[in-house]
């Protein structure tokens, strides 16, 4: 970074760091234990397809990979989401797989259309839904607990985010927790 970017407040974009996703399972024995929510057994990854012949042998890889446990959909902005079944007590199975769609992505040049990946969780007690949410472009997570269609449990993702702080290298901004309403797996 230069000293006129520093002048005028440029930084240099945070690199993603795609082995923070491996943190996710010994944050998860924190966050039950601090909030009484366990995994799903489900993780999405979400990003923006590209055309062509070289992106679409790509796709058909992963999803061969995958097999039966991915299902495939597209949201109303464009994005498509590859949602991944596990068993819930298999989360380190999960990010494995996660990671290994993120990586394929990246390493094939698509990296800049990946959005997010995330990892749903359920509280025990009351069924309250929440998902950690790994922002591709800040290298950061987030937690994000929808209530229903349009409204958000902030005192869930307040309480969540003291859980893991320390665990996953959690996003600071909180007007980059972006809602994914409707997110496969949530």
């Amino acid at each position: 970074m230069g000293w006129l970017d520093a002048l005028l407040g440029r930084s240099k974009p945070v690199k993603p760091n795609l082995d923070a996703l491996f943190a996710l399972p010994s944050a998860a024995v924190t966050l039950q234990a601090a909030t009484g929510l366990v995994p799903t057994g489900l993780g999405s990854v979400a990003f923006r397809a590209a055309e062509g012949g070289a992106f679409a042998t790509l796709e058909r890889d992963v999803k061969e990979l995958l097999g039966e446990r991915v299902e495939e959909s597209r949201d109303s902005y464009g994005y498509t989401w590859l949602l991944v079944r596990r068993s819930p007590d298999a989360l380190g199975d999960l990010v494995t797989e996660l990671h290994a769609v993120n990586s394929s992505l990246e390493s094939a040049g698509f990296g800049p259309s990946l959005l997010c990946s995330l990892v749903s969780f359920r509280s025990e007690a009351d069924g309250r839904g929440l998902a950690v949410v790994y922002l591709y472009k800040r290298g950061t997570f987030y937690p994000f607990a929808p209530l229903d269609a349009q409204r958000r449990d902030n005192a869930l993702e307040l309480q969540v985010r003291g859980a893991l702080e320390g665990e996953v290298p959690l996003e600071k901004d909180l007007g980059r927790w972006f809602p994914v309403w409707g997110a496969p797996g949530l």
